[in-house]
C-alpha cells in the first residue's frame, strides 16, 4: 500500500528535549509554600531538597528550583498550564490576606490568570487547550524582554549553536524570537524600547540530545561558565554569532539525556484533594507529560 503523506517534520522538536526548571532564590519557604503550593496548587518534590535550604516545586514534569537567600525577581514571566482556573481565582483568593504587604497579586485577564509571587516573580497560568497538545499541568514558556534589534541574533544563536528550531516575527518594529525548547515549551525574547531590569543570576534548566556540538562551540567561542561534572555544563551569555557582541544574559544549565535525573518521575497532588469532602484514591494528579 502507498505511505500515508505524514508531515514528519511536524513532530522535530530539535535538540533541545525539555525544559525543565527555573531556579529562582526565594528569602521565606512560608511565604513561597503559600504562593506556590497553597495558592497555585504546585506540589512540594517529598524526596530532594526537602529541607530549609532550598525547596523544588513539581508543577507536572517540571520544576522551579527555589534555593533560600537574598530574592531573585526574573526579567520577564513564565506561562503555565493548570488543569483548572476557577479552582486557581479561588485558591489565590484565599492565600491573598496571609500574602497582604508583599509583591503578591493576582488578576484575572482574557485568557489566562496573572499572578505575582511575593517577591515579584510573574506567572501567567492558562487552562489546557489545544495549543498545549495534551498538557494540563507544566511550564509551557518563559519570556524575557530583550533590547531592540537583538532577536533575529538570538534566535540564530539557538539554531546555530544549540541546534534548536526558532523564528522571529513581529509588528511595529518590535520583534519576538521564539525558541522551541522540547513539546509544546519555548524560550521567547521580546523586544523593547523600555528599560531591561538588571539581570540577577536565576537560571534556567533544559536537557540536549547533542551534548558535546553545543558545547564544543561555546568553549570556541569562550562563552562556557561552567564544567559542572559530566552530565551537565553551563553557559550564561547569548552572542551575535559574527561578532561574539553578548546579546543577553541568562544562565543556562545544560543537560544530557543521560543524566540521572532525565525523565525523573515528578509527584504531584490533587489540589482539589481536602479532608472534609475527601475521595479515595484522588491524592495525586497525573498531567499529560511535557
Amino acid at each position: 500500500m502507498p505511505a500515508k503523506p505524514y508531515d514528519r517534520a511536524s513532530q522535530d522538536i530539535g535538540n533541545i528535549l525539555a525544559l525543565e526548571h527555573i531556579n529562582v532564590r526565594v528569602p521565606d519557604q512560608g511565604m513561597s509554600t503559600l504562593f506556590y503550593i497553597v495558592g497555585c496548587g504546585f506540589t512540594r518534590d517529598p524526596y530532594l531538597m526537602v529541607g530549609l535550604d532550598n525547596m523544588w516545586v513539581n508543577i507536572g514534569q517540571t520544576q522551579f528550583h527555589q534555593p533560600r537567600g537574598g530574592p531573585h525577581r526574573m526579567r520577564g514571566h513564565a506561562e503555565i498550564v493548570v488543569p483548572d482556573l476557577d479552582a486557581l481565582k479561588e485558591r489565590l483568593a484565599a492565600v491573598a490576606p496571609d500574602l497582604r504587604g508583599t509583591a503578591f497579586s493576582y488578576s484575572v485577564e482574557d485568557k489566562y490568570v496573572a499572578a505575582t509571587c511575593p517577591w515579584g516573580n510573574r506567572l501567567r497560568l492558562f487552562a489546557p487547550g489545544p495549543e498545549f497538545g495534551d498538557l494540563t499541568l507544566g511550564i509551557v514558556r518563559v519570556e524575557f524582554p530583550v533590547p531592540m534589534g537583538h532577536a533575529p541574533g538570538i534566535a540564530r544563536f539557538y539554531q546555530k549553536v544549540m541546534k534548536a528550531p526558532a523564528a522571529v516575527a513581529g509588528s511595529n518594529g518590535h520583534s519576538l524570537a521564539r525558541v522551541q525548547v522540547g513539546n509544546h515549551q519555548e524560550l521567547m525574547f521580546r523586544e523593547t524600547d523600555g528599560p531591561i531590569p538588571m539581570y540577577e543570576g536565576y537560571h534556567i534548566a533544559i536537557y540536549v540530545a547533542d551534548f558535546a556540538g553545543p558545547h564544543r562551540v561555546l568553549v570556541e567561542r569562550g562563552i562556557l561558565s561552567e564544567e559542572s561534572n559530566p552530565y551537565q555544563y553551563r553557559f550564561n551569555d547569548i552572542v551575535d554569532l559574527e561578532t561574539n557582541k553578548v546579546l543577553y544574559t541568562i544562565e543556562h544549565e545544560v543537560r544530557c539525556a543521560t543524566h540521572p535525573m532525565y525523565l525523573r518521575p515528578l509527584v504531584n497532588r490533587n489540589p482539589a484533594q481536602r479532608q472534609p469532602t475527601y475521595q479515595r484514591g484522588r491524592d495525586a494528579f497525573v498531567p499529560g507529560m511535557v
